[in-house]
C-alpha cells in the first residue's frame, strides 16, 4: 500500500484486495499510456489515470515479447502548474526497480533538491538515443502530504517586502558564487550564518520560533526525497477525486522563492488555508523535467 494514496483522495483502501481493484481499473481506464524499449524482448510502460484535476495514479511495468503485460509498481502523483527551477538536473535510477530520482542543485533552497521523476518514459527515450546529459532543462516541482497545518503569516509591509527581496537576490549571488569557489563568496555567507545564529539565539528565549521563521525547507526522515517545510501559500483551491469524492487541497507554496504544488487531504490539513498564510508539513517531492525539443 502506498503511504500517498490518502493524498490524492484514497484514505478508505484498506487491504490488497481494495487496492489491487483500484490497480486493474486504473489500468483499464488509462488516459495516457507511454512506451519506451527497453531492451530487445521487453518494453517499458507507463499508464495515467486521473481521479481528478492534476491528481492521479501512474502505473509502471512492461511487455514481453508475447504482447502480455506486467505490472512492477505504482505512484499516486500530483501535476505541477509551473516551473520552478531552471538549474541543471542529475538523474539516477533507484536501486530497486525502473524508478528514478532526480538531484537538482538550487541554490533557492541551500541543499541538493531530490524528487522522484514522474516522467520517466521521456528520460528513457534519451537514454536510449545516446542523447543524455542534456543542458537546457526546466523543472516543474510537486508534492504529496499526509500531514499539515496552516499558519498565521508574519507581518510584513512593502517596505520589509523589497527589503527580504533584495536580501534573497544577494544571498543566491553569493551562493551561486561560493559554488563556483568564490573564497570572498564562502566567507560572506559563512559571516551571516554566524550573524543569523546570534540573533536567532538571543531572540528565541522571548519570541515564538514561527515568528523568526518565515520560510524553511529541510530533509525529512530517512528518505531523501521526504522534506519539511514552511512556506507562504500563493494560491488555494478544492479538487474532488472523482471516485471516492473526497476533497483535496491544491495548494500553491512558495517556500525559500521556490514555488510549487502541495497535494494534501482536507482531512489530513489542520486550519483553513488562505492566500498569505502558511502552509506547514511533510512532503514528497515529485518532479517533471521540461526536456527541450
Amino acid at each position: 500500500m502506498h503511504k500517498y494514496l490518502r493524498a490524492i483522495g484514497f484514505s478508505q483502501i484498506k487491504n490488497s484486495k481494495q487496492l489491487n481493484e483500484l490497480l486493474t481499473y486504473s489500468i483499464k481506464n488509462a488516459e495516457d499510456k507511454l512506451y519506451s524499449s527497453k531492451d530487445d524482448d521487453t518494453m517499458f510502460a507507463q499508464y495515467y489515470k486521473s481521479f481528478g484535476e492534476n491528481i492521479g495514479i501512474a502505473i509502471c511495468g512492461e511487455y514481453d515479447e508475447s504482447n502480455r503485460f506486467t505490472m512492477d509498481y505504482y505512484y499516486p502523483y500530483g501535476k505541477g502548474i509551473c516551473i520552478s527551477s531552471y538549474e541543471d538536473i542529475t538523474v539516477e535510477r533507484h536501486a530497486e526497480k525502473e524508478s528514478y530520482a532526480g538531484i537538482c542543485d538550487e541554490v533557492k533552497v541551500g541543499v541538493s533538491l531530490i524528487f522522484y521523476l514522474q516522467n520517466i518514459v521521456s528520460y528513457l527515450k534519451l537514454k536510449n538515443s545516446g542523447r543524455l546529459p542534456v543542458k537546457g532543462t526546466s523543472l516543474v516541482l510537486s508534492a504529496l502530504s499526509n500531514s499539515g497545518s496552516i499558519i498565521l503569516p508574519i507581518y510584513k509591509d512593502e517596505y520589509d517586502r523589497k527589503k527580504i527581496t533584495k536580501a534573497n537576490i544577494d544571498r543566491n549571488r553569493l551562493l551561486s558564487a561560493a559554488r563556483k569557489g568564490d573564497e570572498e563568496a564562502i566567507e560572506s555567507l559563512t559571516l551571516e550564518d554566524m550573524d543569523t545564529y546570534t540573533i536567532i539565539s538571543k531572540r528565541i528565549l522571548k519570541e515564538d520560533i514561527f515568528t523568526l521563521v518565515d520560510t524553511c525547507f529541510m530533509p525529512y526522515g530517512v528518505q531523501c526525497d521526504q522534506y519539511s517545510i514552511l512556506g507562504e501559500i500563493v494560491d488555494c483551491h478544492l479538487v474532488t477525486n472523482s471516485l471516492t469524492k473526497e476533497e483535496i487541497y491544491q495548494l500553491s507554496v512558495n517556500c525559500n522563492d521556490l514555488i510549487f504544488e502541495v497535494y494534501i487531504n482536507k482531512m489530513d490539513l489542520m486550519g483553513e488555508p488562505m492566500i498569505g498564510r502558511r502552509f506547514k508539513g511533510a512532503i514528497w517531492m515529485q518532479g517533471h523535467i521540461n526536456f527541450p525539443q
